[in-house]
């Protein structure tokens, strides 16, 4: 939870399992979430070893994010998450089966 609580976190890397890797797309994707604030998510999770920053040679050059082996290996649990959630009408506030 060290690595997955932070706010924000859970959300931008549920986009990057769907496969969204550039910042502006990720960025959109999570309505609120300030230019600043998902840099520091995204550097929080570079220094944990969970995503990678890849710079594509391009004109002009372009800045993916790619989730590592490590942060991939994150996958069952957001599906188990999920899974809970949904069992449990988390999202629409009902708290029984």
């Amino acid at each position: 939870m060290q690595i997955i609580g932070g706010k924000w976190t859970f959300l931008i890397l549920r986009n990057m399992f769907n496969g969204d890797t550039r910042f502006n797309e990720i960025q959109h994707d999570l309505s609120g979430i300030s230019p600043r604030m998902l840099s520091q998510r995204l550097q929080h999770l570079m220094s944990n070893g969970i995503v990678e920053r890849h710079v594509v040679p391009s004109t002009p050059p372009r800045v993916e994010y790619l989730l590592t082996t490590k942060g991939k290996e994150l996958l069952p649990v957001f599906q188990a998450m999920t899974r809970w959630g949904n069992t449990w009408a988390i999202m629409e506030g009902d708290v029984t089966p």
